[in-house]
């Protein structure tokens, strides 16, 4: 009996495909690590008890903001997924931060990129991702942004880079320098260098899953507490665990919050959330910006505010150690949002008892 192997081989050559990665890995090679810096509590009460809060600055990133990492991570999975080849159209569903930082790395391809974004998105976050390149589709609601940004990827036969669904399976959880990996390394030498709490806000959910899943795999004693916005789907579905949660509203504080609880969102590797209401977050940031003598975005406000009420806590109990989050962004994206008076009273939000807290807080370390 005779018999034949058939092979079936697909014309597509790799050399793009190999160039595109190396243009990449030689861009983060150019890269510095981002700075952890040492926020500046009061000695009146930080002192006696050695308590430390740390701030890991992403907003050093070549296109300012946390988002940097995750488009990284996002194109080079998708390019050796075989998803992404010469000529490929890149579409992504974004509040803004994502989309310039993905809008750069398809210039720096090549490629041409469109942004699906919600109407409501800053103008001056637009305005940085046409400068890197890329353009905007408007939506009207932020729940269209999924099935238009895979409507325009069908039709242009382009890439739908789907953050939401692949932000935790793009990043290499176990170490290759992300973000947790960073931040256990530069606090290696530090009187605290396992901190009690790492604190951090949800987009995607790909930061708190790649953190959470990082303390685990190296045996850390850090809890993993996760804030979350008004009008955001993720805290009251982690507290009545009903995942399936949709609201219909938007968040306000950009960058966090959705109103449905995203697929790379991992509950079981958050220790504790935490809902901070929008006048906390945009007040926490005007303050912090204040102390630091630069503007922080909204999301850095949340993360503050969460953070320091776990430090109150501390110093409560009488616990000695330190507290680690994030600046996302820098304020100065926001100049005629959230550090605008008059966006903010056109919102109905009133600040007064937020700023209040604040001071109190580092008056005598009491919190709400």
């Amino acid at each position: 009996m005779n018999a034949r192997t058939e092979t079936a081989v697909r014309p597509a050559s790799r050399s793009w495909t190999d160039n595109a990665i190396r243009l990449i890995e030689a861009d983060a090679r150019r890269s510095a690590d981002t700075h952890l810096l040492r926020y500046p509590l009061p000695s009146a009460w930080s002192t006696d008890l050695d308590i430390a809060l740390y701030l890991k600055d992403e907003s050093t990133h070549i296109t300012g903001s946390l988002k940097h990492r995750l488009a990284r991570s996002l194109f080079l999975y998708a390019l050796c997924s075989g998803w992404i080849s010469e000529g490929t159209t890149i579409v992504e569903a974004s509040s803004g931060s994502t989309a310039i930082s993905e809008a750069y790395f398809a210039s720096l391809l090549g490629l041409q990129f469109v942004a699906v974004v919600p109407a409501a998105t800053s103008s001056a976050k637009v305005a940085l991702i046409e400068s890197q390149g890329g353009r905007c589709y408007f939506v009207q609601n932020s729940s269209e942004v999924y099935a238009q940004a895979q409507r325009l990827a069908q039709e242009t036969g382009g890439h739908y880079m789907d953050q939401f669904t692949n932000a935790e399976r793009a990043t290499d959880w176990r170490g290759n320098n992300n973000i947790a990996e960073s931040i256990f390394a530069q606090l290696r030498d530090e009187q605290h260098p396992i901190p009690a709490w790492i604190v951090v806000g949800a987009g995607t959910g790909g930061t708190s899953a790649t953190i959470g899943r990082y303390i685990r795999y190296r045996r850390h004693a850090t809890g993993l507490c996760v804030v979350d916005p008004e009008n955001s789907a993720f805290f009251p579905a982690y507290a009545e665990q009903r995942y399936d949660l949709v609201l219909a509203a938007s968040s306000r504080i950009e960058g966090i919050g959705r109103p449905r609880v995203e697929p790379s969102f991992l509950p079981e590797v958050v220790d504790r959330m935490v809902a901070v209401p929008d006048a906390a977050s945009i007040a926490a940031a005007r303050h912090v910006s204040a102390v630091l003598g630069r503007r922080v975005g909204p999301s850095t406000g949340t993360n503050l505010w969460g953070a320091f009420g776990l430090l109150a806590e501390m110093v409560a109990a009488g616990r000695s150690g330190s507290v680690v989050t994030l600046i996302a962004d820098s304020g100065d994206r926001y100049s005629d949002t959230y550090f605008s008076d008059e966006w903010v009273a056109e919102q109905g939000l009133d600040l007064t008892g937020a700023a209040r807290a604040l001071v109190e807080f580092e008056r005598d370390c009491s919190w709400i």
